[in-house]
């Protein structure tokens, strides 16, 4: 129970603090919003669906690529980072608060901003006539594991690259865009030659994308999508591993300075 009140009071810290700044909360609720609306527009123009079909379409890889990516990977990078210029780390030292609350609290915080962000792209576009009539089951533990691969790397970017604030961005940038179009996030991987869909089956993103569209938009079962999940499942453990090791490898360098 120690672990679970003092992962509980992390979390909420960290949660109220972006409540009391509210702009990164309206934010990141308006920016997949709006790249929502623009892949659901661009889908129906171009590719002649209607218009329930194309948010149909588009909601998945708005969710993995523009909704997840920046508020559970960029997210966790920024409080890692902030939390170590603010000596918050200094203080958890002398306090009775565990490291593996600690860490624990931050995975839980971001992932509530997560599936916040995903019943608020859920909901417009249902609002807008899309039906997802996939498993729900499945559905959920898609994204679920997708929320725990982003603050998994996260974590990892955030200790052992970034060192002050203003490195978060260009690390963001560095690493996530090019992945995020390598992963079909603002183009279909339908589009890539065979070289580029070659390299976009190495990429984690590809799979959250793939396996969320095929069983949430096209109603697919797990049979269907055996592939991608189990290289998304393998890759969340590994990402959260890293994670954790890198956090610790912090804890012991942030110790001697």
């Amino acid at each position: 129970m120690k672990y679970w009140h003092e992962t509980v009071a992390v979390a909420q810290r960290i949660l109220l603090e972006l409540w009391r700044r509210r702009r990164s909360l309206i934010f990141w609720s308006a920016f997949p919003v709006l790249v929502l609306l623009l892949n659901g527009m661009i889908l129906a123009e171009r590719a002649n669906l209607e218009t329930a079909q194309a948010f149909q379409q588009a909601a998945p890889a708005t969710l993995v690529g523009a909704a997840l990516f920046f508020s559970c990977l960029g997210g966790s990078v920024a409080t890692v980072v902030s939390e170590r210029e603010q000596q918050t780390l200094k203080r958890l030292f002398i306090s009775p608060l565990s490291g593996v609350s600690y860490f624990l609290g931050i995975f839980v915080a971001h992932s509530a901003i997560g599936i916040g962000q995903t019943l608020l792209v859920w909901a417009i576009a249902a609002f807008l006539g899309a039906q997802f009539q996939g498993n729900i089951l499945l559905i959920v533990l898609i994204i679920l594991l997708s929320i725990l691969s982003y603050v998994g790397v996260g974590f990892i970017l955030g200790t052992q690259l970034a060192r002050r604030t203003e490195d978060v961005n260009a690390l963001v940038a560095a690493f996530g865009v090019p992945l995020l179009i390598l992963g079909g996030a603002f183009l279909p991987a339908s589009l890539f030659p065979e070289t580029l869909l070659k390299l976009a089956k190495l990429n984690p993103i590809y799979h959250m994308n793939e396996a969320l569209t095929n069983v949430a938009a096209n109603g697919d079962e797990f049979v269907d999508i055996t592939s991608h999940f189990w290289f998304l499942m393998i890759f969340a453990v590994l990402m959260v591993a890293g994670g954790w090791l890198s956090y610790n490898r912090m804890l012991q360098v942030e110790r001697r300075l």
